[in-house]
């Protein structure tokens, strides 16, 4: 991660808005296809997975802070390509990122991809959700 998280956001919105809605959607599904499993410590203990409730599919996250550094999980079903789409681009954005860079990271992010012409606002809510959760328990988890 060689850049600052919002010079690395601010690229990967412009990105997706110079591109046609059709090609938006399918650099999504970039994101999806290589959104990273979990690791087997996960795998083992669902029950640490949090649940994002916002999202249509079933989709669930966990957050590490070690070292003032977030390292973030996401489990998405295949057949929900855009759910998964959306976990991996906070994945690829936020993982092993400062605990100050992902606390400082814009709320309003998942609207500057141009994405509100090409999936439902509904879908659009649950990334928004995904990245209210992962920073709660960043900040849960930073003041321990």
């Amino acid at each position: 991660m060689s850049e600052p998280l919002a010079v690395a956001a601010k690229n990967l919105a412009e990105e997706f808005t110079a591109a046609g809605v059709r090609d938006r959607l399918d650099f999504l599904l970039e994101f999806s296809d290589n959104l990273a499993p979990l690791p087997q410590r996960y795998l083992d203990h669902p029950d640490l997975l949090e649940r994002v409730e916002e999202c249509q599919a079933p989709v669930f996250l966990f957050t590490e802070v070690e070292d003032g550094l977030v390292s973030t999980f996401f489990s998405a079903p295949e057949e929900a390509p855009t759910t998964r789409g959306f976990a991996g681009i906070l994945h690829e954005l936020l993982n092993l990122r400062s605990v100050a860079e992902v606390l400082a990271f814009s709320d309003e992010f998942p609207d500057t991809l141009g994405l509100a012409e090409a999936v439902s606002p509904l879908r659009l809510r649950g990334m928004r959700a995904m990245l209210y959760r992962l920073k709660r328990q960043v900040r849960e988890k930073n003041a321990v």
